[in-house]
């Protein structure tokens, strides 16, 4: 390659991080923050509350509200306190006394080191993508193997089908064994593909947003499967499905595994 090519790709690899690059500088100013190793209990507990508190509220006024019946998948259910309460209790519980120590532990060994630039907004797209589809694939056989087998179905996943009628709190109502199992997937996807911390970040709200979704029991046109052409996306009422059925959809979030192995079940035909 001669020195016009290389400066050719130079320029475009500079633009395609002008676009990221004041928003990374400006993270960066809280770069004592993010090393700290309080950020990723702090930073997962206050995303996955804050992507739920609007599907409480749509709970609590649905029953005022008729127009909201339209969307809610199951019209006649909205979690009482007493539902809502154990779960969300559930998740602090669990972040606070074995997520942080994992993460204090992390801290300690490899502490995290923020680089000065940004990521290239086609790599933080591709890498946030190729995590989605390598968590998919993941948690599909975890998934497919504790409703499989019934040891692993009682002592990990049986905690999780509690609530036969989604809503968006119990999305982490689950054992210690199932959290753990997620996180080890998002931890070694991330670090699989090296990903930048900004495009981890990314992943992570993606992540949350979509599992909160998926379990919210609202299925709204602006939801994200009927965003995603060609069926690729099981969403919401797919995944509700598989609450009141509990052997089929399989995948959290696409549709081509459960194709594969004959496992896909269409929410219209219920």
């Amino acid at each position: 390659m001669n020195s016009h090519n290389r400066s050719e790709l130079h320029v475009l690899c500079s633009s395609g991080q002008l676009f990221l690059q004041p928003l990374w500088d400006r993270l960066r100013t809280w770069d004592a923050l993010i090393q700290s190793p309080f950020f990723p209990v702090v930073f997962s507990i206050t995303t996955y509350v804050g992507f739920c508190l609007p599907f409480v509220v749509l709970d609590v006024l649905c029953p005022w509200v008729p127009t909201l019946r339209r969307y809610k998948i199951h019209p006649d259910f909205s979690p009482s306190a007493r539902q809502l309460l154990p779960c969300l209790g559930q998740t602090l519980y669990q972040h606070v006394v074995f997520v942080f120590p994992m993460t204090l532990l992390h801290w300690a060994v490899s502490p995290a080191l923020l680089p000065a630039e940004a990521p290239e907004l086609f790599q933080l797209v591709s890498h946030v993508a190729l995590c989605l589809l390598l968590f998919d694939t993941e948690f599909f056989v975890w998934h497919l193997l504790h409703h499989k087998v019934p040891w692993l179905y009682r002592t990990f996943h049986k905690m999780h089908h509690q609530n036969s009628s989604p809503f968006a709190l119990s999305t982490q109502y689950m054992s210690v064994g199932e959290l753990f199992s997620l996180g080890v997937f998002d931890m070694v996807n991330v670090l699989l593909l090296q990903c930048h911390p900004l495009t981890s970040l990314t992943f992570h709200v993606v992540n949350i947003w979509l599992s909160v979704e998926d379990h919210s029991g609202y299925d709204f046109p602006w939801s994200t499967h009927r965003l995603v052409p060609f069926g690729w996306f099981g969403g919401v009422a797919h995944h509700d499905l598989h609450h009141s059925q509990f052997n089929c959809n399989f995948a959290p979030y696409f549709t081509h595994w459960d194709k594969i192995l004959g496992t896909l079940r269409s929410a219209h035909a219920k």
